[in-house]
């Protein structure tokens, strides 16, 4: 990653930490380079940006950055926004990826696509599973909505951002998309035995 600034933000739903560079489409305007959701404990949320962006002082965002974080705070307040418009620093990530998180990005607030029709958006229609492993390691989520991509049926799929599919769920839901009964039984299911003594 190019050498980023950060900085940690409190959210509705804890701290978060966004990271932006020099280096997108306008070398004189910031781009958003990584963004972290709320670890387990605020330590962790700061050890990630620590090592991602190369240990440093958090910074104070420039008027752009500062903009997202407001709006941020706002969409997990449950007032979903548009982030189509903010500029990100993708420079690093294959071309592949790059055409998967795009096609993430026109997905509207409230709508959901499967890892299947990204596939096929992409004329890649047997590669659902590499959607499904681009989206896993999605630098920027939120910004580029991987949680708004599900399996097949309905079902919630991963989410490599912490809290797992819970996360995942709880942001779908902020902005209005219930999955379907069976789709929540089978992750309260999963959940279950995963957190068994």
């Amino acid at each position: 990653m190019n050498r980023a600034s950060y900085c940690l933000f409190e959210t509705s739903l804890g701290l978060c930490g966004i990271a932006w560079t020099k280096n997108g489409e306008s070398s004189s305007s910031p781009a958003i380079s990584f963004f972290q959701l709320p670890e387990a404990a605020k330590e962790l949320t700061q050890m990630r940006l620590d090592r991602v962006c190369g240990a440093g002082d958090p910074a104070v965002p420039p008027a752009l950055i500062a903009h997202v974080i407001e709006r941020v705070r706002l969409h997990l307040l449950g007032s979903p926004q548009d982030f189509r418009d903010v500029p990100i620093d993708l420079k690093e990530i294959g071309p592949f990826a790059r055409q998967v998180y795009e096609a993430a990005r026109n997905i509207p607030a409230g709508e959901t696509r499967t890892y299947g029709e990204i596939a096929k958006a992409l004329n890649q229609p047997n590669a659902a599973q590499a959607v499904g492993q681009a989206l896993g390691r999605n630098p920027i989520p939120l910004i580029i909505p991987c949680h708004r991509v599900l399996a097949a049926g309905g079902n919630p799929g991963g989410f490599s951002a912490p809290g797992g599919t819970t996360t995942k769920v709880r942001l779908l839901a902020l902005e209005g998309v219930a999955l379907e009964p069976s789709a929540t039984a089978k992750l309260q299911r999963t959940l279950w035995k995963t957190t068994r003594p």
